[in-house]
C-alpha cells in the first residue's frame, strides 16, 4: 500500500554528480522508520514510472541534480509552476524523461499529489564515474536535513 508521502531520487548514478538522488534515498532508507507515512524510492533514470510512482500520493519530493546556474553544492526547493524545463530530450531511451513534463501528464491524468517539491542540487561534475564530487558529498549532511523537513511537514 502507498504512503501519503513519497521522496523520489532522480538521476544517473554512473555519472559522478547526477547520482545525488539516488544516494540521498539510500540514507534515508537506512532511518525509514523515522519517517513512517513516507516511501522512499530511488527511481534513477526511470523515466515514465515516475509517473506511477507519484500517482495516488499526498505529497511527493523529488531530489534531482540541477543544473541552475548557482554555485555547485547548491540546493534550492522549487514547485513545477515555480521553473520552466529548458530541458533538450535526446529521444534515445526510454529511460530518459522531463520532470516537468511527468508532473504536467500527471495533472492531466488526475493523478498529480496536491504537493510536489523538487529539491533541484547544483553539480560540480557531471561524467563517467560513480563517485560524487567532493563539494557535493561534503554537504550530503546538509542535504539530508533540509529534505527531512520536507518530509515530516
Amino acid at each position: 500500500m502507498k504512503k501519503n508521502v513519497v521522496a523520489v531520487g532522480l538521476g544517473n548514478p554512473l555519472m559522478g554528480d547526477e547520482g545525488i538522488g539516488g544516494l540521498i534515498i539510500s540514507r534515508f532508507q537506512a532511518q525509514a522508520d523515522k519517517y513512517p507515512s513516507v516511501d522512499f524510492i530511488d527511481a534513477g533514470t526511470g523515466g515514465m514510472s515516475l509517473l506511477h510512482i507519484i500517482a495516488g500520493r499526498k505529497k511527493a519530493v523529488l531530489i534531482d541534480c540541477a543544473c541552475m546556474e548557482t554555485e555547485p553544492g547548491t540546493i534550492k526547493r522549487f514547485t513545477p509552476a515555480d521553473v520552466k524545463s529548458v530541458k533538450k530530450l535526446q529521444h534515445q531511451s526510454l529511460h530518459e524523461a522531463d520532470v516537468l513534463k511527468i508532473t504536467e501528464l500527471a495533472r492531466r491524468l488526475g493523478q498529480l499529489p496536491q504537493q510536489v517539491v523538487i529539491l533541484g542540487i547544483e553539480p560540480e561534475k557531471i561524467e563517467p564515474g560513480q563517485k560524487l564530487s567532493d563539494t557535493l558529498s561534503s554537504k550530503v549532511d546538509d542535504y539530508i536535513a533540509t529534505i527531512a523537513k520536507e518530509l515530516v511537514q
